[in-house]
């Protein structure tokens, strides 16, 4: 290290900034970048009623496609596969859960908007809300505002405002 950059580390340092604000790896900065899980890709959950299923999650804002055997509904980097009837009550088909039959989901979804338009959002729909709002502890590990929902198969959803 140069003498001027070690000039710069020390009275950066005396002045309170973090080694890592000033450029500086530190072991923190390491374990950040280890390998592990860091989110879900997606989720997959077998569907009945398929023509109520696509419309309901296209009136909600997924962009749904449409396969022979699977229906993919995306949402931001997110996405939900829906396996048709004729996939998962195929006895061959074995790439599931062994039991999993609608209704199995219960799924959160974060809202990023305000209660109004959460609420005005699911009146378009239409879906009946079953609880909320109320508070809840998150995935993110913060209070929000959560609002309880079924979709057309029966399956959970709630949708949370931090």
């Amino acid at each position: 290290m140069t003498n001027s950059r070690r000039t710069f580390l020390k009275r950066a340092l005396a002045a309170g900034m973090s080694v890592s604000a000033v450029g500086v790896a530190s072991s923190a900065d390491s374990a950040a970048q280890a390998p592990g899980v860091r989110g879900f890709d997606h989720v997959a959950l077998p569907m009945q009623n398929v023509d109520a299923m696509l419309k309901f999650y296209r009136a909600i804002g997924f962009d749904v496609v449409e396969g022979a055997q699977v229906c993919a509904a995306h949402f931001g980097t997110q996405m939900i596969n829906f396996h048709r009837p004729s996939l998962w009550q195929n006895p061959t088909f074995t790439n599931r859960a062994p039991a999993a039959k609608p209704p199995c989901g219960d799924l959160c979804f974060v809202w990023e908007g305000s209660a109004d338009s959460l609420k005005a959002m699911l009146a378009k729909v239409p879906v009946t809300v079953e609880t909320g709002p109320v508070n809840r502890q998150g995935g993110r590990r913060a209070n929000g505002s959560s609002v309880y929902v079924r979709d057309p198969d029966n399956n959970l959803l709630e949708f949370i405002i931090y």
